[in-house]
Parts: C-alpha cells; structure tokens; sequence
C-alpha cells in the first residue's frame, strides 16, 4: 500500500489509457486530445494560460526562476523545496534573497513586507503552497494579496506541486502556479504544468529566456494545442483521463473536500494516541509526525502491515513520518495506516492498542 506523499499510485483506469498504442505529437488526433486536457488544466488551476512541460516539477520551478524574475528573487525557505528556488537561482546567477524558517515555520508576511519594502529590486517571490519536506501550509493567498497592495508589479510563483488537486488555491494574487504529474493528479512522474496570470505572460514575453524551458515559446504553441518540442503524449493522455475523472464524478470541490476530512480524522486519530503533528499549519496533502522511532515505526508498517509510509530529509531524517491524503485514497486505505501505526507503537512499548486510532478516524471521517 503506496502511501507517501508523492510518488501516489496510478489509478488502474488511468494505465489502460496510456497503455494504448503510442501516438505520433504532430497529428489532428492528438491535438484535439492535447485541447481537451489544456481546458481541464485551465479549469482545474482557475488561471487564464497554463503550460505542460516534459519534466519533473523541478524544471517548471527553474523555468519560471528564469522566465519570471528580471532582477532579484525572493525565496521562502521552509523546506528542501524552498531551499531549491534558491539553489535554481545560484545556478543562473540571480540574485536572490531568502527567509529561511525552521521546516515546521510558515512564512510570516509582515517579515516579507518588510523586506520589499527595503528591497526595490526585488521582482518575484517564489513560496511553496504546501513545503512537502514536512507537510507544511504557507499563507500563500494572504502572502500575494498584502505583496500586491504593496506593489503590483512583483510577481508571485507559487509551488503548488503538492497543493494542486488537493485544495482549491485562491489564484486571485497570484502569477503562476506550478504542480506536477505524480502528487494529487496521480500519473507517473515526468509531466510538469504551470498556470499563469495575463500580467506573467505580459513579463514572459517581454524578456523571454532559455531554449527548452522558453515559456514564451510554450506559450504561443500550446495555445494551438501543441508543443515546442516533442510532447508527453502517455503522460497528458493520462491527465485528461484524470482530470475527466474527477470533474464527472462528483467535481474537483467534492475531491478537496474528501481530501480535507480525511487529513482531519487522520490527524485527529493520531493526536488521540498521543502523536505530535510536527508544522505549526499543517497542509492537507499530508499528515507528518514528529517521532524520533520514525524509522522503527516505518520498518514494522512496511515490513509486518503492507504500509509504505514516508520519512524525513536531512535534519528530520529518522524524526518525522508524512502519511500521503493526495489522489484518490480509499477509506478502507486511510483506516488501515491508521490502526497499523498504533499497532506499531504497541509493539515498541509506546502506547497500550487499544483501537482508539481507528474509532476516532471512523467517527470523524463518517459521522463528524
């Protein structure tokens, strides 16, 4: 059982269709699938231009690092995500300033009105919506909205790679909105999608940038339903047939809702057996806890209940596990991981099983 936080498993109607034989990017039959998915992207973003690029996440960040910002970057740094907006900035040279917070510490936007306000260069702020390195929620809507009463003209990019699809993210402030194939949308790593406001493809075209990450150029082709170079025909085929999925059954609002109370009884289950959340707001993507047997609880789920579970990253490694609420994840699923981690605990003398976690789950998942 895949429950960590990216890759999410492929759901099984989703591989028929890309299993079926391999179509050519140049043809009218893969247009009209292209056009399809763009109107499904655009829907789902709620932004008026968006892009696919065949790439992991990463290389929608650096293209819009590169594309977006003009003269200086602010970077958020909650996280090994936010660390890479600056890592992408060193790599070409920007300049570029960063908050930095501790991983469980969302940015606080009077510090960054502050800073824009001693700080003229700076044109584009780049945050995470969801720092995925420990389940963290940024005030990224609040954080746009103060930015642009302040000035207009800096841009706002937003990594919604763990986000998209998970939540509704208000757009009304922001610029661009990055997600990516394996997270909530449930595909194979390998398709990256960027939403944009008029005024980033206003600053786009305006100084375009780069060969194969030129959105200026994507832009202008993926309006007519193709692509500046070959596209990932398996992959955006995959992605229609998800995102059609979603909006005939029930819509993208019923899934963020689902999405939601499941992320709140599993937290709830797991407070009740005496487990700390690790973020001070906790993004509904994932529920990470901050236990120092994290690899001993993780090795007895994996190996004892089928249970494959996240860990940590640098100074959170063997300190935190992040459990996965992104996709299409069964109840049966989210009930499981639920009672196999306090089985766990039974097992290294932390908690007495009693079956607290699974009624509490069942009673906030079902009748709260």
């Amino acid at each position: 059982m895949l429950l960590t936080p990216g890759p999410t498993p492929v759901p099984e109607f989703v591989r028929v269709a890309m299993s079926d034989v391999t179509m050519h990017h140049r043809t009218p039959e893969f247009e009209k699938i292209f056009a399809e998915t763009r109107s499904l992207l655009l829907e789902i973003l709620d932004m008026p231009e968006a892009v696919m690029i065949a790439s992991s996440g990463t290389g929608a960040m650096e293209a819009c690092v590169t594309n977006l910002c003009h003269k200086k970057a602010l970077t958020i740094n909650s996280g090994k995500f936010g660390e890479r907006f600056g890592k992408i900035c060193d790599a070409f040279s920007i300049p570029f300033a960063e908050i930095k917070n501790e991983w469980n510490t969302p940015i606080n936007v009077n510090e960054v009105l502050e800073l824009i306000k001693n700080d003229s260069e700076i044109d584009a702020i780049f945050v995470q919506v969801c720092e995925s390195a420990g389940g963290l929620r940024h005030p990224v809507e609040e954080l746009a909205k103060e930015v642009k009463k302040l000035n207009k003209n800096i841009t706002i990019i937003a990594d919604g790679i763990t986000a998209v699809g998970v939540e509704k993210v208000d757009t009304t402030n922001i610029d661009a909105l990055i997600t990516g194939s394996q997270k909530a949308l449930m595909l194979p790593p390998g398709l990256s999608m960027i939403g944009f406001s008029n005024e980033a493809v206003l600053k786009i075209n305006k100084k375009p940038k780069g060969y194969y990450l030129n959105l200026s150029v994507e832009i202008k082709k993926q309006k007519n339903n193709t692509t500046a170079y070959t596209a990932a025909t398996t992959l955006i085929i995959g992605l229609k047939e998800i995102l059609s999925h979603i909006k005939n059954n029930g819509g993208f609002d019923a899934l963020y809702e689902k999405t939601a109370l499941r992320a709140k009884a599993t937290r709830s289950a797991l407070e009740a057996i005496s487990c700390k959340i690790y973020p001070k707001v906790s993004a509904n993507a994932m529920t990470t806890i901050y236990t120092e047997r994290s690899n001993e609880i993780r090795k007895i789920l994996k190996n004892k209940y089928n249970v494959n579970i996240a860990g940590g990253q640098d100074h959170l490694k063997g300190n935190i596990f992040r459990i996965n609420h992104m996709g299409l994840v069964e109840d049966y699923e989210a009930t499981w991981v639920i009672n196999a981690i306090e089985l766990a605990l039974d097992e290294l003398d932390i908690r007495k099983f009693d079956g607290t976690a699974s009624r509490v789950f069942s009673e906030t998942m079902f009748k709260g």
